[in-house]
């Protein structure tokens, strides 16, 4: 894959000194983490959720903001602030995790610990392969829950060759070295900028798309989630609009904090021939939207609520009923 040396984002590029820094220190902390002991390692999460909790105050603020206005009426202050806590744990425990395990997952030993690392994988294989191949290619979405990073190792061991949009990252060193980590798995990695001609091709391949489709985005269009109306990509309802491809959303939910995990996978969603395209792409996002919900819900402190996913933007590109 070749990466452009360029970002046009609007942001200034950071010097070669800082990206060098930034990923010398990011990848001292990998391999560091990856000698860790499970017990030890989930217990400086714990630890550092906490420093994040209460020396990233914009951070807390959001997470505790987001979290009221989803759960005021099932859950007391006390409740939203501990959960807020343990989301802050729950996204560091997250990249433990995966310094942890991602080399050992790329291992055919790894990818056989996977089928043993909890109860339901079995059936979560067969549902996700059986999808896949009734299909010929699905859209598997999953929100920013658990341990999300683990899901496209689960994936390429159940036999299902993955296209993965990926965010760019604005230091070259860390996106080279994360993302052959990441291809190491035999997924394809592609950047989320520009994406969409090289989605419809692996569609056409016969290859099922990896998305994380959760957070706020300007080219969007607004449906519900989690209760609050959100800016939502509509990429995925698109493309199985386009080829008649169902979306599919799972998850990868930690059990307990001994590598034992709960997955989720849904029945998929299958596009209806509409008169209306637009309608039906409302359509699949709300109902996109409604299972990735029904899957935060049950498991509130495992998800990344840091994130400010019902911003509204000044200028929003969205695509209109009317």
């Amino acid at each position: 894959m070749t990466l452009s040396p360029a970002r046009k984002n609007g942001k200034k590029e950071k010097s070669k000194l800082v990206q060098l820094f930034e990923f010398v220190s990011v990848y001292l902390a990998f391999h560091l983490s990856a000698l860790l002991p499970l017990r030890m390692g989930h217990f400086l999460s714990g630890i550092l959720g906490s420093l994040c909790y209460v020396f990233v105050p914009r951070r807390r603020r959001i997470a505790v903001e987001n979290l009221r206005a989803v759960f005021q009426e099932d859950k007391s202050p006390e409740e939203i602030t501990a959960l807020a806590r343990q989301s802050c744990y729950s996204f560091i425990a997250s990249l433990f995790e995966t310094a942890k395990f991602v080399s050992f997952l790329n291992s055919p030993r790894g990818r056989k610990r996977i089928q043993a690392a909890g109860e339901g994988l079995d059936s979560f294989f067969q549902k996700a392969r059986e999808i896949h191949q009734k299909s010929k290619g699905c859209i598997f979405v999953t929100p920013h829950l658990g341990n999300w990073e683990f899901l496209p190792f689960v994936g390429y061991s159940a036999g299902i060759p993955l296209v993965i949009i990926v965010r760019p990252l604005d230091n070259l060193y860390l996106e080279r070295w994360l993302f052959s980590h990441r291809e190491a798995s035999g997924q394809v990695i592609i950047p989320k900028t520009n994406s969409i001609y090289l989605l419809q091709r692996a569609l056409r391949q016969g290859k099922s798309i990896g998305m994380l489709p959760d957070q706020s985005t300007m080219q969007a269009i607004v449906v519900d989630y989690l209760g609050r109306k959100a800016t939502t990509t509509p990429i995925p309802a698109l493309l199985a609009v386009l080829y008649n491809r169902p979306i599919v959303v799972v998850a990868c939910c930690r059990k307990s904090k001994r590598f034992r995990f709960d997955p989720f996978v849904s029945d998929p969603i299958w596009p209806v021939v509409h008169e209306d395209e637009k309608r039906e792409i409302f359509r699949l996002t709300e109902a996109m939207n409604r299972e990735m919900g029904t899957i935060v819900r049950r498991y509130p402190e495992q998800y990344f609520w840091m994130h400010d996913r019902w911003k509204t933007y000044r200028t929003k590109k969205e695509l209109s009923l009317r």
